[in-house]
C-alpha cells in the first residue's frame, strides 16, 4: 500500500478522537485522526507524525493522520489500511496459492464480514483487525473495548457451524514485535470469546507490517499466544 503526499509535522494535542492539532511546515493544523481508538500511547505532544495531505477542496481538513513515530519504529495508525493490505496479500498469493473469488464486505447474518473466498475446495471468512498497541515488545487489541470486534469474532464462529473456513487475521501495523495477545484488561469479553473462537477452529493470525513513511505492507507472521 502506498501512501501518496506525504509530511512530517509535530504532534500537538488531540481535542476529540477524530481531529488532531498537527505543526506541519511551521504551521498549526487541524489534521483528520484516522483512528477512533485511544492511541493515547502513541499521540503524546512533541512526536514525529506523518501525514497525507488532501487534494480534495470540499474536505475540512486537509490533513490526515496516518503514522506516529515511537522509539525507533513508525506505527502505521490508518484503521483503513489493514484491509487494504491484507487484500493486497491475499491477492499475491500470500495465504491462499487457488482463489478463484474475492469479495469485500460480505453479508453473513447480519453482519458485514471483512473478506469472503473460494477456493477450489472451501469457502472463506476472514475477519480483519488493525493492531497499534504495544508494549516492551508485545501487541494487544483491543486499545478501548469493542463489542462490534467481539460480535464479528462471534459470527466468525456461527461461520464455521455453516461450513466455512473462518481466519481471524490480526494487522500489526509496525514490525519487529515480540507477540501478540488480547487485551483482557481493557476489554476481558474480547479476549474470552477470542480464545472460544480459537477452541472452536477459527484460524487467528498476527502479521506484522513493513511500515515506511509511504508505505505499509505485510510482512512476517507474529507468535498469537491466548494462554
Amino acid at each position: 500500500m502506498i501512501y501518496n503526499n506525504m509530511k512530517e509535522g509535530t504532534f500537538v494535542e488531540r481535542p476529540n478522537r477524530f481531529i488532531a492539532k498537527v505543526i506541519i511546515e511551521g504551521k498549526l493544523e487541524t489534521c483528520h485522526v484516522k483512528n477512533t481508538g485511544r492511541c493515547k500511547e502513541l499521540l503524546i505532544p512533541g512526536v514525529k507524525v506523518y501525514v497525507q495531505e488532501n487534494e480534495n477542496p470540499a474536505r475540512k481538513t486537509r490533513f490526515s493522520v496516518i503514522g506516529v513515530e515511537k522509539g525507533s519504529r513508525i506505527i502505521n495508525i490508518d484503521s483503513q489500511a489493514p484491509n487494504h493490505v491484507v487484500y493486497e496479500w491475499l491477492i499475491a498469493g500470500g495465504l491462499f496459492q487457488d482463489i478463484g473469488l474475492i469479495k469485500r464486505e460480505q453479508v453473513y447474518r447480519d453482519s458485514r464480514l471483512d473478506l469472503y473466498i473460494e477456493t477450489k475446495n472451501k469457502k472463506i471468512f476472514i475477519e480483519v483487525k488493525g493492531v497499534t498497541l504495544e508494549e516492551d515488545g508485545v501487541v494487544r487489541f483491543p486499545d478501548a473495548p469493542t463489542e462490534r470486534g467481539v460480535k464479528h469474532v462471534r459470527e466468525l464462529c456461527h461461520a464455521i457451524e455453516d461450513g466455512y473456513e473462518t481466519y481471524l487475521i490480526l494487522v500489526v501495523q509496525m514490525k519487529d514485535v515480540s507477540y501478540f495477545e488480547p487485551n483482557d484488561k481493557t476489554h476481558p469479553e474480547f479476549g474470552e470469546i477470542l480464545r472460544k473462537a480459537a477452541q472452536q477452529g477459527v484460524h487467528i493470525i498476527a502479521m506484522d507490517c513493513l511500515v515506511e513513511k509511504e508505505k505499509l505492507e505485510i510482512r512476517n507472521r507474529v507468535a498469537v499466544k491466548l494462554t
